[in-house]
């Protein structure tokens, strides 16, 4: 693929705190755990700030090989393929094949869970906003791979870079269980040198504690 343009971390990071998509504070967790920073990608709702996003994908995408197709699974995902495929034509030439699924499959039209470009024999990379549990992921991959599609690899906004239940963290068992790459725009340690950078060693205390404890 073409020659990347750079993707700059702390100006994701700045306009993510700006619409709430990020936060420093107390979180409670799904997992119980009290986190001291919360990201809803969700929150990236306008122009602007699917603009940056798409433009950090495509980036991400343009030094990963095997790019044939590229999927969004339900329904967040979906925006952000989109604008990642017309990122990819209109800042690096390149025009990728873009598709999504559905949650419940149909039964007229076209039918079935996924729409969008065939994935029968090709090689697809998945972009999410995050990878939790990595039980959607896997859900996701299954419906792929039913479809004839070889999983290329998976793209997150953010890796929270912290263990699961084991001492791996979901995205290095999602790498490990499906063998397939893990890439990510920020990491845990991108929001820490953000903070360092700005000064603010409170949130970045509670960061660092954080990391520690449940860090990988």
């Amino acid at each position: 693929m073409s020659t990347p343009a750079q993707f700059n971390p702390q100006a994701f990071i700045e306009l993510a705190l700006s619409r709430g998509v990020l936060k420093f504070g107390e979180f409670t967790l799904k997992s119980g755990r009290v986190s001291p920073y919360f990201f809803n990608a969700g929150l990236l709702n306008d122009g602007e700030a699917l603009t940056l996003l798409a433009s950090g994908y495509a980036a991400k995408l343009t030094e990963c090989d095997n790019v044939e197709v590229i999927f969004g699974p339900a329904y967040k995902g979906i925006p952000f393929v989109a604008a990642t495929a017309v990122t990819l034509s209109q800042n690096h030439g390149v025009s990728v094949p873009w598709g999504f699924n559905r949650k419940e499959a149909k039964d007229h039209g076209e039918g079935g869970v996924l729409v969008g470009a065939s994935v029968a024999g090709k090689k697809v990379w998945i972009i999410d906003d995050v990878i939790t549990a990595g039980t959607a992921i896997r859900e996701v991959v299954t419906i792929l791979k039913n479809a004839g599609a070889q999983i290329a690899g998976v793209l997150v906004a953010l890796d929270r870079q912290e263990k699961g239940q084991g001492d791996l963290s979901a995205i290095q068992e999602v790498q490990q269980e499906l063998e397939i790459p893990v890439h990510a725009l920020i990491t845990m340690k991108d929001l820490m040198d953000y903070l360092e950078v700005k000064g603010d060693l409170e949130a970045l205390a509670k960061m660092e504690d954080y990391r520690v404890k449940y860090g990988i």
